[in-house]
């Protein structure tokens, strides 16, 4: 074989590897995949050695079932699906036995009894906004199970279905915590209030992923909520990859008033009003980053101690490098708990700072630059030459 021939069969090859292995589910990635194996492994193992070992005696029926494995998919590898929920997990595969045991009551043929199982089924967790797919499976069991399952009757949706899934979930929930994902997942607001994540207030709306999601016509395995905040992250990575030459180092406060990990509470205090700043960076000897610190860490009751010091209240700094795009700090300065980033160099001593002002001016300035391009009331051709470039960049 000539070496050209072999090239294209190792490139035809790596396509091929490429399409069988690519993930299924946009943003898994092999870590993600890694640590589901793991919270499978532990929770169906603990689910069932608790079942065998302390519940046996309340069912001839067998104490693990089926369905379990599909709830642990969904539970381990997809826990941000509104299928994966804790109340879809347990109402959803509990319900749907109970709907089983009652079909298999009326109907006496089993195919037919089976069929009309699983359609009540998908009806009952709809109706109860419950909808998990492993609760076909439970009241498919409660069908076909076998005589064990007929002789417990209606028992059985309660041991060993519903004991499982609050089991599996349990195992779910501590599993999650101690992995850092968030779990029960659902859409934070920072501020603990009832309007929207900042992100999802301009821009596009609920109304509008709404209108989207009917004019497709299909039903999507994620939340409205989740949809929503994946669109606008969208448009931020779009707003950032369109202004990607406006920089921080351009548009950052470089005379920065800082204090030490040393300084007393009072005295940062004092600076922060002084100043009229939110917040100072923290820094030590060489001065490189080490934190940052604000009213909200200093009004903590730690800061009044007699003898308190700046170290025992701060908390990590946002960061970023001189030569990012500005816009890739909008994000992070909407998403409601920071307030500014400190810029560094590599070796994280500080240069400056940007704050949600300095990039509220960027984003004014932004538009209308962008007015002026487009001619919007003549405003183009009053302008003096250059001027729309230094508008752009920050510097007019």
């Amino acid at each position: 074989m000539t070496r050209g021939k072999l090239a294209a069969l190792q490139d035809r090859l790596a396509g091929l590897g490429e399409m069988m292995f690519r993930p299924i589910l946009p943003g898994a990635t092999l870590r993600d995949r890694m640590i589901a194996c793991c919270g499978a492994l532990l929770g169906i193992a603990a689910t069932g050695l608790l079942c065998r070992n302390m519940l046996a005696f309340m069912s001839s029926a067998p104490v693990l079932v089926a369905p379990m494995g599909a709830s642990a998919v969904l539970l381990f590898a997809v826990p941000a699906s509104p299928l994966a929920q804790p109340w879809s997990i347990v109402g959803g595969n509990t319900l749907s036995a109970i709907v089983g045991v009652l079909v298999a009551a009326v109907i006496p043929d089993p195919m037919l009894a089976g069929a009309a199982a699983v359609a009540l089924a998908i009806a009952t967790m709809s109706l109860t906004r419950c909808l998990h797919p492993p609760g076909g499976a439970a009241a498919l069991t409660a069908v076909l199970g076998g005589p064990a399952v007929t002789e417990m009757g209606i028992k059985f949706a309660f041991f060993p279905v519903a004991v499982n899934s609050i089991l599996l979930l349990t195992a779910g929930l501590m599993f999650h915590r101690l992995s850092g994902h968030r779990y029960p997942h659902k859409a934070v607001n920072s501020h603990r209030t009832g309007d929207p994540p900042p992100q999802l207030r301009p821009g596009l709306t609920q109304g509008d992923v709404d209108v989207a999601l009917r004019t497709l016509a299909e039903t999507l395995d994620v939340s409205r909520d989740d949809l929503g905040a994946l669109l606008v992250n969208a448009e931020l990575h779009a707003l950032e990859r369109l202004h990607a030459n406006i920089t921080c180092r351009e548009i950052m406060s470089r005379d920065l008033v800082t204090v030490t990990p040393d300084t007393h509470p009072q005295l940062a205090r004092a600076r922060l009003l002084e100043h009229g700043f939110r917040t100072l960076p923290v820094v030590d000897g060489q001065t490189m980053v080490v934190g940052i610190v604000g009213h909200e860490q200093l009004s903590h009751g730690d800061a009044l101690h007699h003898g308190a010091r700046v170290a025992s209240v701060m908390v990590p700094a946002a960061t970023e490098l001189p030569d990012t795009p500005v816009f890739r700090l909008l994000g992070r300065l909407s998403d409601g708990r920071t307030h500014d980033v400190v810029i560094v160099d590599q070796n994280r001593r500080v240069l400056g700072m940007i704050t949600q002002t300095d990039l509220l001016v960027v984003l004014a300035r932004t538009a209308l630059a962008r007015a002026v391009q487009t001619g919007v009331d003549g405003l183009g051709d009053a302008l003096p030459r250059g001027y729309l470039r230094d508008v752009t960049a920050g510097r007019a």
